[in-house]
């Protein structure tokens, strides 16, 4: 059986993107899953300056960590129109460990908040960027007004649920072929 990692872009320990990737992993139906938080992953702010020194032992153990999975489900927050500053972190320093960041495995991202725009901004950044690091098939996915469309760990609105759950067959279909 093929294995997903899904986590969010975020070190919220109340992380709507963490929920909404969680139900995601959830709602797969022949795909296992882990997920992670990346408050577990404690590096130094990236530079060059810092590379000199190697690379920190979650660096490795968290680009290490990529290869073990046939795909990924990444949901993230949206600070200022853009990646959080942990993500960016973490990210980062991942590229410095192996370049393609997402091993050329298929990539459901999707971004929500508590506004109508469900995290556009950064979904539209996350979606040019990751495609050029190694994210063979990337599938997207926005959630607005999650207080609104998000209760009791289940999308509510079922027009919502309908696109949601088509995203994620769409995904989990290029991790199983």
């Amino acid at each position: 059986m093929k294995k997903i990692l899904a986590f969010a872009g975020s070190t919220s320990s109340t992380s709507i993107n963490k929920k909404l990737a969680t139900f995601a992993a959830q709602n797969l139906e022949n795909t296992s899953f882990d997920v992670i938080d990346l408050r577990d992953f404690r590096l130094p702010i990236y530079s060059e300056d810092e590379e000199k020194n190697g690379f920190p032992k979650d660096a490795e153990k968290f680009s290490s960590l990529l290869d073990n999975y046939d795909g990924f489900i990444l949901s993230l927050a949206e600070h200022n129109g853009s990646y959080t500053v942990a993500f960016k972190n973490i990210f980062d320093w991942s590229s410095r460990v192996e370049s393609t960041v997402f091993r050329d495995k298929p990539l459901l991202l999707m971004a929500t908040s508590p506004g109508e725009r469900g995290g556009q901004s950064v979904l539209e950044a996350g979606s040019e960027r990751f495609s050029r690091m190694g994210a063979k098939e990337l599938i997207s996915f926005s959630f607005p007004s999650f207080y609104d469309n998000f209760k009791e760990g289940k999308i509510i609105e079922k027009e919502l649920f309908k696109s949601f759950k088509e995203q994620v067959i769409k995904f989990e279909n290029a991790v199983n072929n």
